[in-house]
């Protein structure tokens, strides 16, 4: 199929190169001529595992191009798909500036005969595919001409999860598909089938079932973060052990072992927002979505748990203490930082009086682009150490997991980790003599 995808960030490349590795034509289309040059030039503008392989790949074989005209991207396409940002505005509601500017578009470029399906792949609250559609008639009437018969819209909300994006897409869970008509969904249902040779299904519904379907089930999983993360700090109260009670209740098939690990927050470009989303669409239609509340409170609070801790430990005085930070992604194997808890880590050190030297495999050069030279970088875990008078983790990278822990004793200050992703095991510090702090577990003190 020769299909277009309008947007060439996370969601829109990592899409674009999965279809073209299944032998489709796919042309990106993005409105930053920078950003198109260096992808037409082999230049990936984002990491994610597995990704650049497949990229350079398609982009060899001319099955993956580039274009910021929107008229030569989607000539020939069947499928157009628009995966464009969706920020949330002050009220927390999804921003549809950049995904109706392209259905206007579309609208003045779409001709009558020329059958397309036109797919919102955003993460966009419910009703958004009607307002596409009106959009894409309202402009198609005001250049004089009627294409109620030659497009359909689709909602085909995307499950991808950074770090692990590409086995996502090509052997996805299951793909939603919310079509109002059986042509479209046929269309969809082509173009999909390479992807779910294994059994897994293709669910069929409407356009509002389906857009419901991407904020339910964010919402979900952002809950149980949370729900973890308040068990957690009552572990710590009642003296409990949080990765017992997590073994427990994960090892129940209705609850499931994953999204049970508790730590510092949960951030990136989904969870946050959509969260958010869906409780304002809820309070549109006069709907308190009170778990959601509570959940989006929590949080908050959970970003920025572990620095109370720090200021006790250090008498309640940070001015002058230096301190590495481990970890700067939301996520492991990603550079993304939207939300990421070790930015109000740094934000409330900061404003403490401390000072920071961080490391992160992928991430340094976005945090430097937001906070510049406020902290320093370096350019690897254990010089990050150097001079500090305690050890941060914010972060889960499998390189943290298993450390050196003598280059640790040998160049840290004191023996000091605070650990907002558990990644150690308790008597393991306690026999190397750290004070060890982590989350809902009890607090090694032996130094």
């Amino acid at each position: 199929m020769k299909i277009a995808v309008v947007g060439t960030g996370y969601v829109g490349l990592v899409s674009g190169t999965c279809f073209a590795e299944t032998g489709n034509r796919v042309t990106c289309v993005d409105i930053d001529q920078t950003k198109v040059d260096k992808l037409s030039n082999g230049v990936i503008t984002i990491y994610e595992p597995g990704l650049e392989k497949l990229f350079q790949r398609n982009l060899k074989e001319g099955r993956l191009t580039f274009t910021t005209n929107l008229a030569e991207g989607i000539k020939d396409a069947q499928i157009i798909f628009l995966a464009l940002p969706t920020p949330p505005g002050e009220d927390g509601s999804a921003d549809l500036k950049y995904v109706l500017g392209v259905a206007k578009d579309l609208g003045k470029l779409l001709q009558d005969g020329d059958y397309k399906v036109i797919v919102d792949k955003s993460t966009v609250p419910v009703g958004t595919a009607d307002k596409v559609r009106n959009c894409i008639l309202e402009s198609g009437k005001a250049a004089g001409k009627d294409i109620s018969a030659t497009f359909d819209v689709v909602s085909n909300p995307e499950f991808l999860r950074e770090g692990v994006a590409v086995e996502d897409f090509m052997k996805p869970d299951r793909v939603v598909i919310g079509s109002a008509t059986e042509k479209a969904a046929k269309v969809m249902g082509e173009l999909y089938g390479p992807f779910v040779r294994q059994g897994n299904p293709i669910i069929y519904m409407d356009e509002k079932s389906a857009e419901l379907t991407k904020y339910a089930a964010n919402s979900f999983l952002a809950t149980k973060i949370t729900f973890m993360n308040e068990i957690a700090r009552l572990c710590e109260l009642l003296g409990a052990d949080v990765d017992m009670v997590r073994k427990g209740i994960g090892s129940d098939e209705r609850i499931g072992k994953r999204f049970l690990f508790p730590g510092i927050g949960y951030g990136g470009s989904c969870f946050p927002k959509d969260v958010q989303a869906l409780v304002r669409s809820s309070a549109e239609v006069n709907y308190h979505f009170k778990i959601l509340d509570a959940v989006m409170e929590v949080n908050e609070a959970q970003k920025t748990y572990i620095i109370p801790k720090i200021k006790d430990y250090f008498g309640g005085d940070l001015t002058g203490k230096h301190f590495a930070l481990w970890g700067l992604a939301f996520k492991p194997n990603t550079d993304d930082i939207r939300e990421a808890p070790a930015l109000y880590i740094i934000d409330e050190l900061l404003a403490a009086g401390a000072t920071i030297t961080a490391f992160d495999p992928e991430a340094m050069a976005n945090v430097k682009q937001v906070k510049g030279n406020v902290i320093s970088y370096a350019e690897n875990q254990y010089k990050a150490l150097e001079n500090a008078d305690a050890l941060i983790i914010a972060t889960e990278w499998s390189e943290f997991r298993t450390p050196e822990f003598d280059k640790i004793i040998g160049t840290l200050k004191s023996k000091v980790i605070f650990d907002g992703r558990n990644l150690f095991d308790l008597s393991q510090m306690q026999k190397m003599g750290f004070y060890y702090m982590s989350v809902g577990r009890s607090v090694v003190e032996t130094q």
